[in-house]
């Protein structure tokens, strides 16, 4: 089984307005815009009977569309090695309902706690040989960035290759914010 994920996909507009932030940074392996997003809930590689415990319990998530803003740039890593450069994506309250909602369903069924503080974001590029000061350099450069704001209509379950971050993903399924799911 693939791993799965929570996202907020990007609109094609927001994903083609983040390329400008694409070069630049020695070491960084730049995401392809097809597969900017905002991870929402990482599930991880779980058999087929469980897949389908967390399709139905997604299923039943009922929230309001979101308006998502980018702004501001950041990096994970420490002082020494960074690994990811990072657009920002405003912490509202919506967005951290939806991912509230989405964490406690996910638990219902049976799934371990998220163990890391959801900090929402979307992944520009992994830096496997960039150093701290590389780094620092492009986020100065690149710092006062943002994009027009959008309105997430849905939320999608998605999945990647255990080994390969940062894409290619495939949907698995989508759901609707703000509408009754369809039968």
């Amino acid at each position: 089984m693939p791993r799965l994920f929570t996202a907020l996909t990007l609109p094609e507009d927001v994903r083609m307005w983040m390329t400008g932030l694409r070069g630049g940074l020695r070491g960084a392996r730049f995401i392809d815009a097809e597969n900017y997003h905002v991870t929402l809930r990482f599930i991880g590689d779980i058999d087929e009977p469980t897949a389908d415990d967390v399709v139905d319990a997604l299923s039943r998530i009922r929230r309001a569309p979101v308006t998502v803003r980018l702004c501001g740039l950041g990096s994970f890593g420490n002082k020494k090695q960074p690994h990811a450069v990072w657009a920002r994506v405003e912490p509202t309250s919506e967005l951290m309902e939806l991912q509230a909602d989405q964490e406690r369903a996910l638990q219902r069924i049976g799934l371990s706690a998220e163990a890391r503080r959801f900090t929402p974001h979307v992944t520009i590029a992994r830096c496997k040989g960039a150093t701290a000061r590389d780094v620092a350099d492009w986020l100065t450069l690149h710092g006062g960035f943002s994009a027009p704001p959008f309105v997430a209509e849905t939320f999608a379950l998605l999945s990647s290759r255990a080994s390969v971050g940062g894409g290619p993903y495939v949907t698995e399924d989508v759901y609707p914010l703000g509408l009754a799911r369809a039968a």
